[in-house]
């Protein structure tokens, strides 16, 4: 196991600012692997807002269904989800 390497200030800064760039990267991959792979349709959002099937070879697009539009959220808002009479919350 290697040595974990301790950051100042600047490097955290440095290494922060890489994670968007790392995130796209890593998606872009994912999704390359999962289209590549011609045996097994794909499920997944489009960017116009539907769910859609894309079946093997990436050639045919099924749209499933059409999403609902996204509800804007100000930055920092906390939603909490109600627990009602017949839903308990699970005791630990």
């Amino acid at each position: 196991m290697g040595r974990i390497t301790r950051l100042d200030e600047d490097a955290m800064r440095t290494a922060e600012s890489q994670i968007p760039q790392l995130a796209a990267k890593a998606g872009k991959a994912a999704h390359l692997r999962a289209t590549s792979n011609g045996s097994t349709p794909l499920v997944m959002k489009s960017a116009t807002g539907q769910l859609v099937l894309r079946k093997a070879g990436g050639q045919d697009t099924v749209v499933i269904k059409n999403l609902p539009a996204s509800t804007p959220m100000r930055v920092g808002t906390v939603l909490r989800r109600k627990i009602g009479p017949s839903k308990k919350a699970p005791s630990r």
